[in-house]
């Protein structure tokens, strides 16, 4: 971890370097934020990401929200930070009357709800709220816990609350300050002395943790999420070496170094549950390797949780090329783990997009060291379909079909393909989010969504909204495109949002939507459809996409399409 020196640094240094993207980001808080602010600052230097702070006055988070001419509103943020501090909470609650103590979380969260409501009203920002870390307020000591008036009492019922109410609130995500200050310890979290002399709540090493957890929160909202984790066998997986060990000799379960090496299975099972795939990149015998999966009582993994199974003996970074052709997912999706520095080092090497934790030495600190780095940070969830590796291994099957086929034709026509095409709905609003999020290669502007935001596309009369669901013998796809067209005047419509899962390239599923899009066009009484390509790192493969679906190129990423002379493509998509 970067100290802040090092982040304040890097202020000075981004003057001289180009930057990759940027954002614009208000910080707000009722404690001194100037040392957030610049942290927030530095760390983008880091990921050539250019942060434009803005750092509010000390103590005006409410001026700041409620006065529409205040200058948090001089120009659209991308991301709001909200930081009511514990501090500022409990001189709150000491002004309290005793007899309405036990209703102070209500209060105060009260108040921070004005403020989710104020920004709302004024500026489309995602907002992130930190919680509260937990204070002993030293008077009632254990007993506090079951006090409902006193500061620890309503202290965990409003972290509580604030939980409750992001989850409704799909623009606000929390960062966890309190687990943060569980992982340094009081006494590290923060100093008292820069409290008292300067109003700041936080610690030096406070402040770059928390950035760390911002910058994992806006990667994840802007789409930069990690979805698959890739796994050594020996001595990650298990104690041990298979090939020499034997079946019997390996520790999992209650032998020896077992119980450590079952949670980490379990933890990667969790993931998987949640959609992370999971794969396996091992130096070893395919029989040897896989005889733990299908013969050991202990394993909690097993062969058909892994949506790709490597175990050879040629190196791993080409083995992980392998895997990153087989998913069509980018490096930068990638996890890997291995307890080998050598061979971590190869792959930081080789292909420094993946990411590679440095794992600790002892097994038995593998998990704990994994788990605070949030590592699979996300911005939404659909638990329906979470699971994807069956789409996967049903893939492997359509490859298959497709290597015995005579032509593409005949291999398309043998998948016996339906699609269906309807408006937006309640029930797949997490997954239309969720596919927003996610996908980077087929996203022709790579706007991204939020579930309310969804909502409100789909409500509001002035958008026409289709999802796109696919399925063929070998199995369902699911939900895996998503386009907005938004009406303009004169008869026109413009195609605000077009993303698709990379999985049903080349099954003519483009063309099937292209026939749909003209299709609901036609009922509108819309005549000219109008797209536009916003180039970015990793969607060039639709760069051509309007062109050779028949629009005429104007020029600046602008594209025109009139409907009385569309054809309809031929697909073998029913």
């Amino acid at each position: 971890m970067k100290t802040y020196n090092e982040l304040k640094k890097n202020i000075k240094k981004f003057r001289d370097t180009p930057e990759k993207e940027r954002i614009s980001l208000a910080v707000l808080g009722d404690s001194a934020t100037q040392f957030l602010a610049n942290a927030i600052r530095g760390m983008g230097y880091e990921h050539q990401i250019r942060a434009e702070v803005y750092d509010a006055e000390y103590d005006s988070i409410e001026t700041s929200i409620f006065d529409e001419a205040s200058e948090l509103y001089q120009e659209e943020r991308d991301f709001v930070v909200l930081y009511f501090s514990v501090e500022r909470a409990y001189e709150e609650y000491q002004r309290t009357p005793e007899n309405t103590r036990q209703d102070f979380a209500e209060q105060y969260l009260d108040r921070i709800l004005s403020c989710w409501d104020g920004l709302k009203r004024n500026t489309r920002a995602v907002i992130l709220q930190f919680n509260f870390n937990r204070m002993d307020e030293g008077v009632l000591g254990n007993y506090a816990l079951r006090e409902p008036s006193s500061f620890s009492y309503q202290l965990f019922k409003l972290n509580y609350l604030l939980a409750e109410k992001a989850s409704q609130a799909q623009s606000v995500f929390l960062i966890d300050l309190d687990m943060i200050q569980a992982e340094y310890g009081k006494r590290e979290f923060s100093d008292r002395k820069y409290y008292y002399q300067a109003r700041m709540s936080l610690g030096f090493e406070a402040v770059v943790r928390s950035t760390e957890e911002i910058y994992d929160v806006i990667f994840a909202v802007r789409g930069r999420i990690r979805k698959c984790l890739i796994l050594d066998l020996d001595n990650t997986l298990w104690g041990g070496i298979v090939g020499e060990d034997g079946l019997n000799g390996i520790e999992i379960g209650e032998l020896g170094a077992g119980r450590a090496f079952s949670d980490l299975q379990r933890w990667c099972l969790e993931l998987k549950k949640r959609g992370i795939l999971l794969a396996v990149c091992s130096k070893n015998d395919e029989d040897q390797a896989k005889e733990p999966f299908e013969k050991h009582p202990d394993m909690i993994l097993h062969l058909d949780d892994f949506a790709v199974f490597v175990a050879n003996w040629e190196d791993k970074a080409s083995n992980i090329r392998w895997i990153q052709s087989v998913l069509n997912i980018g490096f930068d999706s990638m996890v890997f783990l291995d307890d080998n520095p050598y061979e971590r080092n190869l792959v930081r090497e080789l292909i420094p997009e993946v990411t590679v934790p440095e794992l600790p030495e002892d097994p038995a600190e593998y998990l704990s060291f994994l788990q605070p780095l949030h590592l699979f940070e996300t911005a939404s969830f659909a638990l329906k379909g979470a699971d994807r590796t069956g789409l996967y291994h049903a893939e492997a099957k359509r490859r298959e079909a497709e290597s015995a086929s005579v032509s593409i034709e005949e291999y398309l026509q043998s998948l016996e393909m339906t699609a269906e095409a309807k408006p937006f709905d309640a029930f797949h609003y997490p997954r239309i989010a969720e596919l927003s999020q996610r996908s980077n290669q087929f996203n022709l502007r790579t706007v991204r969504y939020l579930e309310d935001e969804i909502r409100h596309l789909a409500e509001d009369e002035g958008y026409l909204t289709r999802y796109f669901m696919l399925r063929d013998r070998f199995g369902d796809y699911g939900l895996i495109s998503a386009v907005i067209l938004k009406k303009l005047e004169g008869g026109r419509a413009f195609i605000d949002t077009w993303f698709m899962s990379c999985r049903v390239l080349k099954r003519g599923m483009e063309e099937y939507i292209m026939n749909e899009i003209v299709s609901l066009c036609r009922k509108e009484g819309i005549g000219q459809i109008i797209g536009e390509y916003l180039r970015t790192s990793k969607n060039d493969m639709v760069s051509g996409l309007y062109d050779r679906l028949g629009f005429t190129n104007e020029g600046e990423g602008r594209y025109l399409l009139e409907v009385k002379d569309y054809r309809p493509f031929p697909t073998f998509i029913h």
